[in-house]
């Protein structure tokens, strides 16, 4: 939540510098105030373990928001129904389909048009994992580059902008678990000034990147993930006899037996509570306008590239 300050605070300059909203008392009071509505696109096969971790998060933030749970085809099927809805914030999940092309996963068309009606109807989208390589694909054109390895367990991120409203609060090194076979195209990712890396692995590459006005928010790992969620990855493709090495800086000493550290979830919960809040301030009272905000924020930082 924004602090409320005294009108004409000398402090208020420095405040807004450092991207911490600060309201004069004659803004504050003249507030209207409402629950944020958010869908979430849960693509993920473990559909209620991932809404719980997804929900889990939204649920540290002070602010009420009502959550509307929509799986891909409960989604698409009636979409009639939602073509005309406008919400305050969706997430969009990852899924286990990085190693296919993204023409080749049987629902891209539809996840294409939900994305494409989001660029309106959407306040702002928060895209992980893999759909943030959908997302970026879809709407930039970046392509993703499968790896190698997989990339599997937590691993360092370096601050890219203290300063940034996202990321405030946060260490200069925080940390992220990661389980892919793919990656973003930096290269590509790099023509694009308009998208900004506010964090980036050492080993893993850009972890965070946002549009200026964070209508668009790509987040490639998965902060959403508890302590275990890791772990229970590892020992079903263990046990079912699959290739799988032990997840990096994840269980004491390299030891699957040992408990594994949650060094994550304090900048989990604190990346969930930046974005709601920004929402909350930003988003329109009235859900009917979000288009026409939507419309006039990307104006505004179209005009500066």
């Amino acid at each position: 939540m924004p602090i409320k300050i005294a009108d004409g605070l000398p402090a208020k300059k420095t405040l807004h510098e450092e991207h911490i909203f600060a309201l004069e008392e004659e803004v504050a009071s003249q507030q209207n105030i409402r629950p944020l509505k958010v869908a979430i696109l849960n693509l993920m096969p473990t559909k209620i373990e991932t809404e719980t971790q997804i929900l889990r998060l939204i649920s540290k933030s002070p602010l009420q928001v009502d959550v509307s749970k929509d799986h891909l085809v409960k989604f698409y099927e009636p979409f009639e129904a939602y073509r005309d809805k406008n919400y305050d914030g969706l997430i969009i999940t990852g899924a286990p389909v990085e190693q296919l092309l993204f023409e080749e996963v049987d629902y891209w068309d539809e996840l294409c048009e939900i994305i494409d009606w989001s660029q309106e109807h959407v306040f702002s989208t928060m895209y992980l994992c893999w759909g943030a390589m959908a997302g970026l694909f879809h709407l930039y054109g970046i392509p993703k580059r499968v790896l190698g390895a997989k990339l599997f367990g937590v691993f360092p991120q370096r601050l890219c902008d203290e300063y940034n409203f996202l990321t405030n609060g946060f260490d200069e090194v925080h940390y992220m678990p990661h389980s892919r076979h793919a990656a973003i195209d930096a290269a590509a990712l790099a023509e694009h000034p308009e998208l900004h890396v506010l964090s980036e692995g050492f080993d893993s590459g850009p972890a965070l990147i946002a549009t200026n006005d964070f209508h668009e928010i790509y987040v490639t790992g998965h902060f959403e993930y508890g302590r275990d969620t890791l772990a229970d990855e590892y020992w079903r493709d263990f046990h079912r006899g699959l290739p799988i090495r032990l997840p990096e800086n994840y269980f004491p000493d390299d030891n699957p037996e040992n408990q594994p550290i949650f060094t994550w979830r304090a900048h989990a919960n604190l990346l969930y509570r930046n974005w709601l809040n920004w929402v909350y301030q930003m988003t329109p009272y009235e859900l009917e306008r979000i288009p026409e905000v939507v419309r006039e924020l990307h104006e505004q930082v179209t005009d500066k590239f």
